[in-house]
């Protein structure tokens, strides 16, 4: 094409996507139209922080061309990502034309891009970046400084110190050493510490692997110290974190969770619940560690970097599912993990192995366990635990490497186990395994957390022995006492399955039931629907006996793609789903992204809070065509099954009516699908407050509470030091609801498809505000509809007019809780 810009490529490498976005926006501002080739590789995804070697190099092969390819990077490992880079890429020509620039990122980004489209060559360009800060520099400094010479060797600023208590129940762990060293990552400063308290350090603070070296307990002096250009504010920063205990929760690494007994001499509860069943055994090969041929060294270096690209990119989307599934305390555990991919000490080693001529497979898994065997050798017991966490991330590399499979589980029964990695205790497959026992581990282990957020009951800490147990030996274990029965008398068999019966025997009765109505004593009919993120939910959902899909987050067809999928694409997904349905009614949540997850082919300015931005409806409507598009396909489906649509974060009446206008463009001259119902979601708390001059133009209003309560209360749930703030039964949210149901009664339908919809202390409020439908994740379909099927309306009436008149939400669930006795005689 002879419109293609021929000159010097850029690739801006950032630990921040929407900085880099920014920064690219900036600098287009000062080409007045002149073309170049320029590339972003920032961010591990749009919304997590960090650099990713293997994006890097696709990055770079887009923009080459014979002038070559100039990289500007922000910071630290944001380098080490780009030098990986090179390494990864095959032909030597193309690492030949490419030049690393020092330059700082915004202002050597501008003058790069002005000097590139002005045709300077790859020097030209490179000196330009470089020289970005000398105008700065001159104009700021008194005379006599701007012809000072720095001496090699020479700090440039003085050395910024300062001392922090550890706060944190179980010391510096993976999740808040991974949250102190990922801080410190993204900031232009170099910093370390010491443990004033044993002398331990100091050690570099962006290296996870050395940070857990310090041993630093709970009571232990930490000594920061920085210098750099942001070493103030890295201190700062640091210290303000400390006194936050790094954002974790008080009960992050105890909740619901038995005190871990000293000395113990048998199997430890981990996880609540009766399990019986053959044991079942991870299907595993051994990884073979003595491999005999070993390339050119910058050919195992480039395995290395391949492997430890796939395994994070593993991890993430194992993270992502957890937070969805289980819970983003509980998904947060992955963090650790992450920060050990990203060690830039602990990379460092393993290259410098591979440089002395030994294999990829070998360095790795000699680099590692001397690692593990270094916080294995740690004082503190629970932070010696933690070595688990290196020896799962090297085990998932070393499979990368090798193309060994991960463990599996094949048959039905209770799985018994060495141990589990995060990883493996997310993905068990709840259909097959009954329950866990494994002869290792704690009841304080990350595999612990996920299995009691998973409803699966786990014993931990049962011995070497009980890998020896032949599979399809009949066990029982019960994760709530620490009881664990070998091939069992019959007498103890049926002991045990009366106790397990009578706690299924609630359970299998909501199950039983879960295709009926939800019907309170008082006959007032809810409808229990579930919200699905996928053809596989609605699948769920169905069997979980829900009325509906009373939200249907289109957002799964739009994330984690170059491009946004086409009518087609969209009309075969959404059909997809209301065919699993079976003629119940889906509700189409148009996308409903922004800043806070943004679109990769969705170009959006940086925002400083995200939250408070273009989301939802803002966005789509900013992006007519993309909504219109979303629209044809609602349509369609709506011609052919029960289909709802609604619009999210709406705060304005024009909002409203411009989505609805493009709703009637969308669905041409034939007009509105007979069946389509239109609606809104209520999130913002003046769409709440001035719900009257909406209700004329919907079918009805779903109140998303998760977002409408953080909103009220100004604490993001996501934000570990204040989302015990973020409570959706705090009465100020309830006169929110409350306001709205008033004004919707005898119009419009009110939903909740917020998390507050399966709470059961909730429940009973939102019925007595008016709420008459719930719409909750498939899973509690039906303990949500035999919680109804308990209520009195007019009771609950009473009760939540009461609680509008409390002071907050743990005096709310007090009350809620003295009704519920009431009724069942406690």
């Amino acid at each position: 094409m002879t419109d293609e810009p021929q000159g010097v490529g850029l690739v801006v490498v950032s630990h921040s996507r929407a900085l880099a976005r920014a920064a690219v926006a900036l600098a287009g501002e000062m080409l007045h139209g002149r073309p170049i080739r320029i590339e972003i590789a920032a961010g591990l995804d749009d919304t997590t922080f960090g650099t990713d070697a293997v994006s890097i190099k696709e990055a770079i092969e887009r923009v080459d061309g014979p002038a070559g390819v100039v990289v500007l990077m922000d910071l630290g490992s944001a380098v080490l990502s780009a030098e990986l880079a090179l390494d990864l890429i095959a032909d030597p020509s193309v690492r030949d034309r490419v030049t690393l620039s020092p330059a700082p990122i915004v202002e050597g980004l501008i003058v790069a891009a002005v000097a590139a489209a002005g045709g300077a060559s790859r020097a030209e360009v490179a000196a330009e970046a470089r020289g970005a800060l000398m105008g700065k520099a001159a104009h700021l400094s008194a005379p006599d400084e701007t012809t000072a010479v720095a001496e090699p060797g020479q700090v440039a600023a003085d050395e910024i110190v300062g001392v922090f208590t550890v706060d944190n129940p179980h010391g510096l762990h993976a999740r808040p050493a991974a949250r102190l060293v990922s801080e410190v990552r993204g900031l232009d400063a170099s910093v370390q510490l010491r443990n004033v308290t044993t002398g331990a350090g100091p050690v570099p603070a962006g290296s996870l692997s050395r940070v857990a070296t310090l041993a630093a307990l709970r009571g232990h002096e930490v000594e920061v110290r920085a210098s750099g250009p942001q070493a103030q504010e890295a201190v700062e920063h640091l210290l303000t974190l400390a006194r936050r205990r790094f954002d974790e929760p008080e009960d992050a690494t105890m909740k619901a969770e038995p005190a871990p007994a000293a000395a113990a001499t048998g199997p430890l509860p981990a996880s609540p619940g009766i399990a019986i069943g053959p044991v079942r055994r991870l299907t595993t090969v051994p990884v073979d560690l003595e491999q005999t041929v070993v390339g050119e060294p910058s050919a195992e270096w480039r395995r290395i970097v391949e492997s430890v690209a796939a395994v994070r990119r593993e991890i993430e989307h194992v993270r992502v599912l957890t937070t969805r599934e289980v819970g983003a305390e509980e998904a947060s555990i992955f963090d650790a993990h992450l920060s050990l991919l990203a060690d830039a000490e602990m990379l460092a080693d393993v290259k410098t192995r591979i440089g002395t001529g030994v294999g990829a497979v070998a360095a790795w898994a000699g680099c590692l366990a001397d690692v593990e065997a270094q916080w294995a050798g740690l004082p503190d017991p629970y932070l010696r635990e933690r070595a688990e966490d290196v020896h799962a991330v090297s085990d998932q590399v070393l499979r990368a490497l090798t193309g060994e499979p991960a463990r599996q589980t094949v048959a039905e029964g209770i799985l018994v186990a060495r141990d589990l990695t995060p990883a493996e205790a997310a993905g068990l497959d709840a259909s097959l395994v009954t329950g866990v026992v494994l002869a290792q581990g704690s009841p304080t282990s990350h595999a612990a957390i996920l299995a009691r957020a998973r409803d699966i009951p786990l014993v931990v800490a049962a011995g070497r022995d009980v890998l020896a147990v032949p599979e399809g030996t009949t066990v029982i274990l019960d994760g709530g006492s620490g009881e664990l029965r070998i091939d069992p008398s019959p007498e103890l068999l049926a002991e045990f399955r009366r106790r397990a019966a009578d706690l299924a025997e609630r359970r299998a009765q909501h199950l039983a039931l879960a295709e009926q109505p939800a019907i309170s004593v008082d006959g007032t009919r809810f409808a229990v629907a579930a919200n699905v993120g996928s053809v596989a939910d609605a699948r769920s959902s169905l069997a979980a006996g829900a009325d509906g899909a009373g939200l249907v987050r289109t957002e799964f067809l739009f994330l984690g793609r170059s491009t946004a999928p086409d009518i087609a694409e969209q009309e075969a997904e959404y059909l997809a789903i209301a065919e699993v349905m079976g003629g119940r009614r889906i509700t189409l949540r148009t996308l409903d992204v922004g800043g806070d997850k943004p679109l990769a082919y969705l170009p959006m300015p940086f925002e400083a809070n995200p939250y408070l931005g273009r989301r939802g409806i803002r966005l789509s409507l900013d992006h007519g065509d993309l909504l219109r598009d979303q629209l044809v396909a609602v349509c369609a489906i709506a011609r052919r099954y029960p289909t709802s649509v609604m619009f999210p974060m709406v705060a304005t009446l024009g909002e409203l009516l411009d989505a609805r206008q493009v709703l009637a463009d969308a669905a041409g001259p034939d007009g509105l699908p007979a069946g389509l119902k239109v609606g809104m979601m209520v999130e913002v708390p003046a769409a709440a407050l001035k719900i009257e001059s909406f209700l004329p133009h919907v079918d009805f209003v779903s109140i998303g509470t998760n977002d409408l309560t953080q909103y009220a209360l100004a604490a993001e749930r996501g934000n570990g030091a204040v989302a015990a703030l973020s409570d959706a039964l705090d009465p100020g949210v309830l006169h929110l609801i409350d306001r709205v149901c008033r004004a919707a009664h005898g119009r419009v339908d009110v939903a909740v498809c917020g998390e507050a919809a399966s709470d059961e202390l909730a429940i009973p409020v939102l019925a007595g505000l008016g709420v008459r439908e719930l719409s909750v994740s498939p899973y509690a379909v039906p303990r949500v509809k035999a919680a109804i099927r308990e209520l009195d309306v007019t009771r609950c009436a009473a009760l939540a007019a009461e609680a509008l008149t409390l002071a907050g939400p743990d005096d709310v669930r007090k009350l809620v809780l003295a009704m519920l006795s009431e009724t069942t005689g406690g």
